[in-house]
C-alpha cells in the first residue's frame, strides 16, 4: 500500500467468491463511491466465468465518469495467485448450491421442524456448516501460506463457525466476520426515535448500543440517542404497538421474503428485558421450535416469513440475467450507498478512519465475560490503523445466557464433527438444538441426519462415506 494525505493507493484485495452475483456488486459499488482508496481487486472463484463477468463489470464501473473510486479488477486462477501479497482478503462464498440448501431448509419439515432461513442455526445451519468448514480449512491454510499478515473479512454463513474454523486452523490469523443485522435493529430504534420525539433524519450511527451475543442472535443491553435512554422509549412503543409491530417506511413484511414486523423482537424484550438485535427470521431459529416456528400459521401470526429455497432459486435466475446485462453493457449499476460498513472498516484498518462497529471474533479478551474464551462472539470493537481492539461488552444476563449456551455448545460439536466426519456428534448437536429438542425421537433424528448428509455428500470429505 502507498500512503499520501488522506488517501491510500495500491491496495491489494483478494475477493474469494469473486463470481458473486450480488454481494460483490455491493462491494464494488461502495468502493466506486469513495476516492480515498484505490488498488487492485483480485477475483477468485471456483466458477472462473462468473469471476470474469465481475472483472468486466468492475472495470466498467471504474471507467465510468460518475465514479470516483478507481480500482483495477483482475481474475485469478488460484487461491495462491489471489492471496500472495494481498493486504485484505474478503470471503463471500456460497457453500454448495441451492439444491443442497433445499435439503437443509426443507427436509426437516417432514418432522414438523420449520426454518425461516436455514443458514446459521437449526438442522439446516449445521449441515451447511459441515460442507462449509472444509472449504474454510482450505482457505485458512492458503492464507497462512500466502498472506499470513493480511486482514481477512468474512461474509459467509454460518458466520460463527466460518470464523471459528479460520482461527482453529491458523490461530494467528487476523480474521473477523461482518454482519449487518445489528444495523437493522439500530434502524428500528432510529424510526421509533423519530416517531416518538418528532425528529427527522436521525443517523443510524447515532444510536449508540452495547452489542453482546453470537451472530444472528445478538442483543443490546444498552441503547441511547444523544443522551436519551432508549430502553424506556422502546418499552413504551412495544406496549402501544405489540400486536401490529413496527413497520419501516416503504416496507411491508407481507410483500417480501426478508422483511418482518419485528414482533419477535418485541416479544423477546418483554420476556428477557434486552433488545434482540437481529432480524426476526434469524432470531426465531435460535429459540425453541414451539415458540415462533411451530408451523407456518404460527410464523404468519408473528408477521415474518419462511424464506423458501424455491424463492432463492428464482432470485438467482434474475441475478444471473442481470449479470449478463451488466457485463454486456446493457444495464448500469446504480450508484447508491449500501449502508454496509465493510469499506469503512477497510479504511479504518488503513488508518484513514477510526470506527466502532460490531464484529465477530473469538472471545479471547473475554469481551463477554461469561462465555468461553474460544467461543466466537459478536460485540463492538474499535477499528483503527492495522488494529482491532474488542470493546468489553460485559456479562450476558443468565436468562439470555441459557438461550445462547446450547448454540455455543453446538458450535464446538459441529466443528469437531466436520473435522472428524463424526455422525454421532451431528446427531447430538441436532438433539441439543432448541428447534429440535424434545420434539422428535432419537431414531427420527438419526434418520434425518443420515438423509441430510447424503443430500450434501457431493461437498463433503471422503470420510463421511
Amino acid at each position: 500500500m502507498k500512503y499520501e494525505t488522506n488517501k491510500v493507493s495500491d491496495i491489494q484485495i483478494a475477493y474469494i467468491g469473486g463470481g458473486s452475483r450480488g454481494w460483490a456488486w455491493t462491494f464494488m459499488t461502495d468502493l466506486s463511491m469513495d476516492d480515498s482508496m484505490s488498488g487492485t481487486i483480485r477475483l477468485y472463484d471456483i466458477d472462473p466465468a462468473a469471476s470474469k463477468n465481475n472483472e468486466i463489470i468492475g472495470n466498467h464501473l471504474s471507467d465510468r465518469t460518475d465514479t470516483i473510486g478507481k480500482w483495477n479488477y483482475i481474475t485469478c486462477d488460484s487461491l495462491k495467485d489471489a492471496l500472495t501479497g494481498c493486504d485484505f482478503a474478503v470471503i463471500s462464498i456460497l457453500p454448495g448450491t441451492f439444491d443442497e440448501m433445499e435439503s437443509d431448509v426443507h427436509l426437516p419439515e417432514r418432522l414438523g421442524i420449520y426454518q425461516s432461513v436455514g443458514d446459521t442455526a437449526g438442522p439446516g445451519g449445521m449441515i451447511r456448516a459441515l460442507r462449509t468448514i472444509p472449504m474454510f480449512v482450505t482457505i485458512a491454510e492458503a492464507v497462512k501460506e500466502y498472506a499470513p499478515d493480511s486482514w481477512v473479512i468474512n461474509y459467509t454463513n454460518p458466520m460463527t463457525l466460518c470464523v471459528k474454523t479460520l482461527y482453529h486452523v491458523f490461530p494467528q490469523i487476523k480474521a473477523f466476520g461482518c454482519c449487518h443485522e445489528v444495523f437493522g435493529t439500530q434502524k428500528v430504534l432510529k424510526g421509533i426515535c423519530e416517531e416518538t420525539f418528532g425528529l427527522e433524519a436521525v443517523d443510524r450511527r447515532d444510536i449508540h448500543v452495547n452489542v453482546l451475543g453470537i451472530n444472528h442472535f445478538t442483543w443490546f443491553d444498552q441503547a441511547s440517542y444523544k443522551g436519551f435512554d432508549l430502553f424506556p422509549v422502546y418499552r413504551d412503543y412495544i406496549d402501544a404497538h405489540y400486536e401490529e409491530g413496527y413497520h419501516e417506511p416503504d416496507k411491508n413484511w407481507a410483500n417480501s421474503t426478508f422483511e418482518c414486523a419485528h414482533r419477535v423482537k418485541f416479544d423477546l424484550f418483554r420476556r428477557y428485558g434486552l433488545i434482540a438485535a437481529a432480524g426476526d427470521r434469524h432470531l426465531a431459529e435460535f429459540m425453541p421450535g414451539t415458540d415462533y416456528l411451530k408451523d407456518p400459521e404460527t410464523v404468519t401470526s408473528w408477521k415474518f416469513g419462511l424464506t423458501t429455497v424455491d424463492w432463492r432459486k428464482n432470485d438467482l435466475k434474475k441475478r444471473l440475467a442481470k449479470s449478463s446485462r451488466l457485463a454486456a453493457g446493457e444495464e448500469e449499476i446504480e450508484l447508491k450507498p449500501s449502508g454496509e460498513e465493510g469499506i469503512l472498516l477497510i479504511k479504518s484498518l488503513c488508518g484513514l478512519e477510526r470506527t466502532i462497529s460490531n464484529v465477530n471474533i473469538p472471545n479471547s479478551y473475554l469481551q463477554i465475560t461469561n462465555l468461553p474464551a474460544d467461543a466466537v462472539v459478536e460485540t463492538n470493537a474499535v477499528f483503527s490503523r492495522d488494529s482491532i481492539k474488542p470493546v468489553i461488552a460485559g456479562t450476558i444476563p443468565e436468562n439470555v445466557l441459557e438461550l445462547i449456551k446450547p448454540h455455543t455448545d453446538n458450535h464446538e460439536r459441529i466443528l469437531k464433527a466436520a473435522l472428524s466426519c463424526d455422525r454421532t456428534l451431528v446427531c447430538d448437536a441436532f438433539l441439543n438444538d432448541p428447534l429440535v429438542k424434545g420434539r422428535v425421537s432419537d431414531d427420527e433424528v438419526k434418520s434425518l441426519v443420515d438423509d441430510m448428509i447424503e443430500n450434501t455428500m457431493t461437498y463433503l470429505p471422503e470420510g463421511w462415506k
